[in-house]
């Protein structure tokens, strides 16, 4: 493996290591009894524990993903540490802290003008959660810090599943462009669904996600 930077030559790490002296450590007796020896590789890799839940950092990571079809805007990224995402929808302080963190991305993204122009925001349908929405409210927020209508159930989905979701139009919203927020977008599923549900009206369709819910 070689380094090279725009000050310093090109170095060959593996030489490098090489050249270390290796520690004497007889790795047959470490952590077991003296008289027990243990094969440190006869271990099999335990499976890919599919309940350890996403996290985000909340590290700026601006980007602009293509995924499912479509392109979005998405301010933070899935890490490997931070709070989880079921802590983060559980904290209503989150609420406003997406909200203006979006605000101000959006305001970069499209001008601080937006209130001028023919500009509206709504988010995807409410599945699980009716009342506390996390999305909605954050969405809803969004509207009020950058003085541009917010439009609330424009769609409407009758299931539950992310995957393959298909919409019904409820309210059609008059904006000419429109932006459609989502908290986290990990297949871009729905946020596709959206796309198939409002293209037909001839809107100018700009999606914008909180979490890149992909490493």
């Amino acid at each position: 493996m070689l380094i090279d930077d725009a000050n310093s030559e090109l170095v060959d790490i593996d030489a490098l290591l090489s050249e270390l002296p290796s520690p004497d450590i007889d790795i047959s007796t470490v952590g077991v009894s003296s008289n027990i020896r243990k094969d440190i590789f006869s271990t099999e890799r335990a499976a890919w524990d599919t309940s350890i839940e996403a996290r985000c950092d909340f590290s700026h990571r601006p980007q602009l993903v293509h995924r499912n079809g479509l392109y979005f805007f998405s301010l933070w990224k899935k890490s490997v540490f931070g709070r989880t995402l079921t802590d983060i929808k559980g904290d209503d302080n989150m609420i406003e802290f997406f909200a203006i963190s979006i605000s101000s991305y959006i305001t970069e993204l499209f001008g601080s003008n937006l209130s001028l122009g023919d500009w509206g925001i709504c988010t995807t349908p409410k599945r699980r959660h009716k009342e506390r929405n996390f999305a909605t409210l954050i969405a809803k927020r969004i509207g009020e810090i950058i003085s541009i209508p917010f439009y609330e159930d424009v769609a409407i989905c009758h299931s539950k599943q992310r995957i393959n979701a298909v919409f019904s139009l409820n309210s059609l919203p008059e904006a000419s462009n429109l932006i459609i927020f989502d908290d986290f977008v990990t297949t871009g599923s729905t946020l596709g669904a959206m796309k198939n549900l409002l293209s037909p009206y001839s809107k100018n369709l700009i999606f914008v996600s909180g979490i890149n819910n992909k490493l």
